[in-house]
Protein backbone atom coordinates (compact mmCIF):
# COMPACT_ATOMS: atom_id res chain seq x y z
CA UNK A 1 0.00 0.00 0.00
CA UNK A 2 1.50 3.29 -1.23
CA UNK A 3 -0.13 6.72 -0.18
CA UNK A 4 0.29 8.00 -3.57
CA UNK A 5 1.38 11.90 -3.88
CA UNK A 6 -0.25 14.18 -6.23
CA UNK A 7 2.37 14.74 -9.30
CA UNK A 8 3.42 11.12 -9.94
CA UNK A 9 1.80 8.60 -12.41
CA UNK A 10 0.92 5.20 -12.32
CA UNK A 11 2.82 4.55 -15.60
CA UNK A 12 6.17 2.34 -15.94
CA UNK A 13 6.76 5.01 -19.28
CA UNK A 14 9.28 7.45 -18.14
CA UNK A 15 8.07 10.10 -21.03
CA UNK A 16 5.04 10.15 -18.79
CA UNK A 17 6.86 11.97 -15.50
CA UNK A 18 8.02 10.77 -12.13
CA UNK A 19 6.34 7.85 -11.35
CA UNK A 20 5.06 5.92 -8.36
CA UNK A 21 7.46 3.05 -8.30
CA UNK A 22 9.90 5.45 -7.99
CA UNK A 23 8.90 4.96 -4.10
CA UNK A 24 9.91 1.36 -3.72
CA UNK A 25 13.51 0.20 -3.11
CA UNK A 26 15.44 -1.05 -6.24
CA UNK A 27 15.03 -4.27 -5.71
CA UNK A 28 11.18 -4.46 -5.84
CA UNK A 29 11.05 -2.16 -9.31
CA UNK A 30 13.73 -4.74 -10.71
CA UNK A 31 10.80 -7.36 -9.72
CA UNK A 32 9.87 -10.26 -12.94
CA UNK A 33 6.89 -10.04 -13.00
CA UNK A 34 6.91 -6.41 -13.02
CA UNK A 35 5.16 -4.61 -10.15
CA UNK A 36 1.92 -3.08 -11.49
CA UNK A 37 -0.37 -0.95 -9.84
CA UNK A 38 -3.92 -2.13 -8.50
CA UNK A 39 -5.65 0.30 -10.67
CA UNK A 40 -4.62 3.91 -11.24
CA UNK A 41 -4.78 7.09 -9.73
CA UNK A 42 -3.93 9.82 -12.47
CA UNK A 43 -1.01 12.93 -11.96
CA UNK A 44 -3.34 14.95 -10.08
CA UNK A 45 -5.27 12.63 -7.55
CA UNK A 46 -3.59 11.62 -4.06
CA UNK A 47 -4.36 8.48 -1.67
CA UNK A 48 -4.23 4.56 -1.26
CA UNK A 49 -2.73 2.97 -4.45
CA UNK A 50 -1.55 -0.87 -3.72
CA UNK A 51 1.08 -2.06 -5.80
CA UNK A 52 2.15 -5.90 -6.17
CA UNK A 53 3.46 -8.14 -8.63
CA UNK A 54 0.41 -10.84 -8.35
CA UNK A 55 -1.73 -10.58 -11.49
CA UNK A 56 -4.58 -12.69 -9.82
CA UNK A 57 -4.82 -10.05 -7.51
CA UNK A 58 -4.91 -7.31 -9.71
CA UNK A 59 -7.69 -9.35 -11.49
CA UNK A 60 -9.82 -9.91 -8.31
CA UNK A 61 -9.79 -5.96 -7.07
CA UNK A 62 -10.07 -4.75 -10.79
CA UNK A 63 -12.77 -7.05 -12.12
CA UNK A 64 -16.08 -5.21 -12.60
CA UNK A 65 -17.73 -7.87 -11.29
CA UNK A 66 -16.37 -8.10 -7.79
CA UNK A 67 -17.32 -4.65 -7.22
CA UNK A 68 -14.54 -3.54 -5.24
CA UNK A 69 -15.64 -0.13 -3.13
CA UNK A 70 -13.57 2.83 -2.92
CA UNK A 71 -13.75 5.96 -0.76
CA UNK A 72 -12.74 9.46 -2.57
CA UNK A 73 -13.17 12.68 -1.04
CA UNK A 74 -13.70 15.29 -3.52
CA UNK A 75 -13.43 19.10 -3.42
CA UNK A 76 -15.23 21.12 -6.50
CA UNK A 77 -15.22 24.62 -8.13
CA UNK A 78 -19.14 24.22 -8.03
CA UNK A 79 -22.11 24.26 -5.69
CA UNK A 80 -22.90 20.57 -4.91
CA UNK A 81 -26.56 20.17 -5.40
CA UNK A 82 -28.64 18.02 -3.17
CA UNK A 83 -30.07 16.32 -6.30
CA UNK A 84 -26.18 14.84 -7.22
CA UNK A 85 -27.13 12.11 -4.16
CA UNK A 86 -29.89 10.62 -6.10
CA UNK A 87 -28.26 11.10 -9.70
CA UNK A 88 -25.42 9.35 -8.57
CA UNK A 89 -27.27 6.50 -6.96
CA UNK A 90 -29.53 6.40 -10.04
CA UNK A 91 -27.41 4.08 -12.21
CA UNK A 92 -28.21 6.16 -15.11
CA UNK A 93 -25.65 8.63 -15.29
CA UNK A 94 -24.28 8.25 -18.66
CA UNK A 95 -20.67 10.28 -19.16
CA UNK A 96 -19.53 12.01 -22.28
CA UNK A 97 -18.15 9.11 -24.99
CA UNK A 98 -19.83 6.15 -23.15
CA UNK A 99 -22.45 3.87 -24.31
CA UNK A 100 -23.38 2.40 -21.02
CA UNK A 101 -24.19 4.55 -17.01
CA UNK A 102 -21.99 4.34 -14.41
CA UNK A 103 -22.88 2.09 -11.75
CA UNK A 104 -24.91 3.01 -8.82
CA UNK A 105 -22.17 5.61 -6.45
CA UNK A 106 -22.81 6.51 -3.04
CA UNK A 107 -22.21 10.37 -2.61
CA UNK A 108 -22.60 12.43 0.68
CA UNK A 109 -22.02 16.00 0.18
CA UNK A 110 -19.93 17.41 3.34
CA UNK A 111 -19.96 20.88 2.16
CA UNK A 112 -20.94 23.05 -0.16
CA UNK A 113 -17.66 22.27 -2.24
CA UNK A 114 -17.08 18.85 -0.59
CA UNK A 115 -17.87 15.47 -0.93
CA UNK A 116 -17.75 11.64 -0.26
CA UNK A 117 -17.88 9.21 -3.12
CA UNK A 118 -17.76 5.35 -3.02
CA UNK A 119 -17.60 3.70 -6.56
CA UNK A 120 -17.82 0.15 -7.34
CA UNK A 121 -16.11 0.49 -10.99
CA UNK A 122 -12.71 2.62 -11.97
CA UNK A 123 -13.31 3.96 -15.39
CA UNK A 124 -10.93 6.34 -16.60
CA UNK A 125 -10.96 9.94 -14.57
CA UNK A 126 -14.29 8.48 -13.66
CA UNK A 127 -15.54 10.82 -10.25
CA UNK A 128 -13.44 13.80 -12.38
CA UNK A 129 -15.64 13.07 -15.14
CA UNK A 130 -18.60 12.50 -13.17
CA UNK A 131 -19.00 15.73 -11.43
CA UNK A 132 -18.17 17.38 -15.11
CA UNK A 133 -20.82 16.39 -16.37
CA UNK A 134 -23.00 18.31 -13.54
CA UNK A 135 -20.89 21.12 -14.53
CA UNK A 136 -18.35 20.78 -11.15
CA UNK A 137 -14.96 20.35 -11.74
CA UNK A 138 -12.63 18.63 -9.51
CA UNK A 139 -10.07 20.75 -7.66
CA UNK A 140 -8.92 17.89 -5.34
CA UNK A 141 -9.59 14.14 -4.99
CA UNK A 142 -7.94 11.60 -2.61
CA UNK A 143 -8.94 8.42 -2.49
CA UNK A 144 -8.96 6.92 1.14
CA UNK A 145 -10.29 3.27 1.17
CA UNK A 146 -10.00 0.58 -1.22
CA UNK A 147 -12.64 -2.59 -0.18
CA UNK A 148 -11.38 -2.95 3.16
CA UNK A 149 -7.92 -1.32 3.46
CA UNK A 150 -7.70 2.26 4.62
CA UNK A 151 -4.64 4.37 3.88
CA UNK A 152 -5.23 5.59 8.13
CA UNK A 153 -1.69 7.79 9.02
CA UNK A 154 0.28 6.39 5.80
CA UNK A 155 2.25 10.32 5.29
CA UNK A 156 2.21 11.06 1.40
CA UNK A 157 5.24 8.86 -0.69
CA UNK A 158 5.20 6.40 2.15
CA UNK A 159 4.74 2.64 1.48
CA UNK A 160 4.04 -0.38 3.71
CA UNK A 161 4.19 -4.09 2.86
CA UNK A 162 0.47 -6.10 3.41
CA UNK A 163 0.37 -10.13 3.76
CA UNK A 164 -1.78 -11.64 1.22
CA UNK A 165 -4.44 -12.15 4.16
CA UNK A 166 -5.59 -8.53 3.77
CA UNK A 167 -7.15 -9.05 0.34
CA UNK A 168 -9.44 -12.13 1.50
CA UNK A 169 -12.17 -10.33 2.64
CA UNK A 170 -12.27 -7.86 -0.21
Amino acid sequence: MVHKPVGLVCSHDEREGPNVYSLLPERWRRRNPQITSIGRLDKDTSGLLLLTDQTALVHKLTSPKHKVPKLYRATVNGTLAPEFVALFASGTLLLSGEKEPCLPAELRILSPTTTEIILTEGRYHQVRRMFASQGCEVVTLHRSHFGNLELGDLKPGQWRELALDHFREI
